[in-house]
């Protein structure tokens, strides 16, 4: 008995901060290691691209030219997989250094939805631009993060993803949610006792093919309490396409991964991160409306 005592303690003191951290990160190096990488590779095969191409150190680093006639799937596969900023796993931390100044960063708008909740109760009404996908892409990742649940992940996914991508399972976020269950040993749900709260920081648009389709990307403060608290930066690029009125995740090898930097840094705008304004004087999207607003 004396000994499980001391066994059970020694587990408790284990949870500290740095462990939960640690678990963050693991749960970001996954999904960019086991999903960006993978994605990225099977896309060179399927491309044809040789070594020539792999060693091209040239990194999209924000917003590329926005295009009003759509090119096809060649040229949105190549949006997609253009590499991005790589940056170490610190990046992804609050800085150390105390007083650090913030860069002044270029700041993108993102309009509010209509505050009605769509399919898999994710909020929708996104107007049709690529900054309505941005914003739509968001609530989509609030949704699944938030609840840390397999089963939301898989339910969120196949409402909102277009055949013709991956599969629910091996979908970059559910890679993510995965990951962070199983650190903790939490199984397929997170324990009631654990928080996990999302703040939109940053975004930018990638690239466009015409009115109906972009590569976005979002950069996320997360904060996860579970016997201690910790943060760190989470960042998301997916297609998104604009099918039935609203903006959906595309078919297709998924995006090269996205630089999870902390917001604000100087590294954060090198990567072409821009600061996360809400436009809430943009007219949202409603329900039944295939045209939009551009």
């Amino acid at each position: 008995m004396r000994r499980a005592a001391t066994m059970k303690a020694e587990g408790t003191s284990e949870w500290s901060r740095r462990r939960l951290l640690g678990i963050l990160a693991a749960a970001v190096a996954v999904a960019v290691l086991l999903l960006g990488g993978l994605a990225y590779a099977v896309y060179l095969a399927i491309a044809g691209i040789g070594d020539e191409a792999s060693a091209n150190t040239g990194v999209a680093t924000g917003e590329t030219e926005r295009s009003t006639v759509a090119r096809g799937a060649a040229h949105r596969d190549e949006i997609a997989a253009e590499p991005m900023l790589t940056v170490p796993e610190s990046a992804a931390f609050p800085p150390r250094i105390t007083g650090t100044t913030s860069i002044e960063a270029p700041e993108i708008k993102i309009p509010t939805g209509t505050g009605v909740n769509g399919p898999a109760f994710v909020m929708t009404g996104f107007p049709h631009t690529p900054e309505g996908a941005i914003g739509q892409l968001a609530q989509i990742d609030l949704a699944v993060l938030q609840s840390m649940s397999l089963s939301t992940a898989e339910e969120v996914y196949n409402a909102w993803a277009l055949p013709g991508g991956v599969r629910a399972e091996d979908w970059w976020i559910t890679a993510s949610v995965r990951a962070f269950l199983s650190s903790t040993g939490m199984g397929e749900v997170k324990d009631p006792s654990a928080s996990v709260t999302l703040e939109p920081a940053a975004a930018l648009v990638k690239g466009t093919d015409g009115p109906d389709w972009a590569t976005v990307c979002v950069l996320m403060k997360v904060s996860a309490t579970y016997k201690s608290e910790g943060q760190i930066a989470y960042a998301h690029c997916e297609r998104m396409q604009w099918v039935g009125g609203r903006w959906m995740v595309a078919p297709g090898v998924p995006p090269a991964p996205a630089p999870a930097t902390w917001p604000g840094t100087q590294l954060a705008h090198e990567a072409g991160w821009r600061t996360w304004s809400t436009d809430r004087t943009t007219e949202p999207a409603h329900p039944g409306d295939t045209e939009g607003e551009h």
